[in-house]
Parts: structure tokens; C-alpha cells; sequence
């Protein structure tokens, strides 16, 4: 009996340290924030407090399949899913379009979520090779949009801003290299999780990880105080 609730312990033991640090004080799940950068002091009602300052996704400049440019302020109070890929792309971008269309699905009638997809070869890519591409892929720009642009601009948001491999390579099929990860990224720009978007169970793990930082977000909302009538 004794081996047997050993074995349950140590069964369950992972996951209950998960729960102890991703829960806040109210008993909701919370995402890791990754990269921390350094730490910061404010001075609040008198008292210092110190915060940890972690990296943010830096200013863009791009163009969408609609021929619109597209900067950081069309994503502010937005929760984000990036990625990167390109239009003639023969292994995995395919797998990863359809797996991004789930996660448009999911949240086509949220006010609060974009996702930006990336090419890796904008040479390529023009907007009308992206507008083709987007109708393909039932990508409406007003939720989901391809963007396009200089190509140091992507390749540094690329690895600097989503900490993510992108390159030109002749030897790689289609001749291009670019990560297979979706970047869940909160309303202050930083990141949150990284997801495997050729898998469709790492992609269920992102759409529950949206409604857990969405919710996240609304238990930060004030409610609006009661009054009552005197009678």
C-alpha cells in the first residue's frame, strides 16, 4: 500500500510544482513571461518596489496582403500569434498554415487577437503573391495577415524580437530556413510560449494557452463598483 501511494506522489509530484508556480494568488493558471532582462525600481505610495523588465517584441514597419501597412500600433491591447513562412514553401509551411487556420478559427469573433505571419523570402512574396496566397488559405487580414517588407527587417524581428532561426539557405528545400514555432505574445509585447505549429496537439496547447491569458487579462480588469440606493 505504502509503494503504491509512493508511486502516486511521484506520479503527480511534476505536476503539482507546475501548479504552484503558474497559479496566482486567486488560484488562476499564468504563462511564464520569457526573457527576463533585468530588473527596474518604482517608487508607489511612497515604497519601492521592484519589478523584472523582460524583453519585448521591438517596433515593425511591414506591409499585409491588403496592400495596408502594418506596425506595432494595429496590435496594441491585441493578443498575438506570430510565425514565419513562405508562399512556395514544400515541407512544413503547408502543415503550418492549417494549423494556424485552426487557431483563426478558434477566435475569429475575439476583438482582442491578431495573428502576423511572416515570409521569410519577400522577394518573392509581393503583396498580390500574398493576397492569392491569403484567399488560399482563408486568411482575412482583418484577423490574420501576411505581411512582407524589407528582408533585414524580418530576418532581425525574426531573430532578435521572436528569438526565432530564420535564413536564406540554398540547401534547404525551397531555399529557405525558417522555425517551425507559433510566438504567443501578450498586450505588452512580450512573449509567452512557443508551440510547435506542425503539431496538432502543441497547437491545442496554444489555443487553451490563449483563453488562460485572455482570462489572465480580465481578472486584471476593474469591476465596476456597486452603489447602493438610500432609501
Amino acid at each position: 500500500m505504502k509503494k503504491q501511494v509512493l508511486l502516486v506522489v511521484i506520479l503527480l509530484l511534476p505536476a503539482l510544482i507546475y501548479l504552484f508556480f503558474s497559479t496566482g494568488k486567486h488560484g488562476m493558471m499564468h504563462l511564464p513571461v520569457y526573457y527576463p532582462e533585468g530588473v527596474k525600481t518604482v517608487v508607489i505610495n511612497g515604497k519601492e518596489k521592484t519589478d523584472t523588465v523582460y524583453h519585448v517584441i521591438p517596433p515593425f514597419k511591414f506591409i499585409n496582403q491588403d496592400g495596408d501597412t502594418v506596425t506595432e500600433k494595429e496590435f496594441e491591447n491585441k493578443i498575438v500569434v506570430a510565425d514565419f513562412f513562405f508562399t512556395t514553401c514544400p515541407t512544413i509551411c503547408p502543415k503550418m498554415m492549417k494549423q494556424m487556420g485552426r487557431v483563426n478559427d478558434t477566435i475569429k469573433d475575439s476583438t482582442n487577437f491578431l495573428i502576423i505571419s511572416h515570409t521569410v523570402n519577400p522577394m518573392h512574396d509581393s503583396v498580390p503573391v500574398l493576397a492569392e496566397y491569403a484567399n488560399y488559405i482563408h486568411a482575412d487580414a482583418k484577423r490574420w495577415m501576411l505581411v512582407t517588407g524589407d528582408k533585414k527587417d524580418i530576418y532581425d524581428i525574426g531573430i532578435d524580437g521572436y528569438k526565432l532561426a530564420v535564413d536564406e539557405d540554398p540547401r534547404a528545400p525551397g531555399g529557405f530556413l525558417h522555425s517551425e514555432l507559433f510566438v504567443l505574445v501578450d498586450k505588452e509585447r512580450r512573449i509567452r510560449g512557443y508551440y510547435d505549429g506542425t503539431d496538432s496537439t502543441a497547437v491545442s496547447k496554444l489555443i487553451n494557452d490563449i483563453n488562460i491569458l485572455t482570462a489572465e487579462y480580465q481578472s486584471r480588469t476593474p469591476k465596476p463598483k456597486l452603489y447602493q440606493k438610500h432609501q
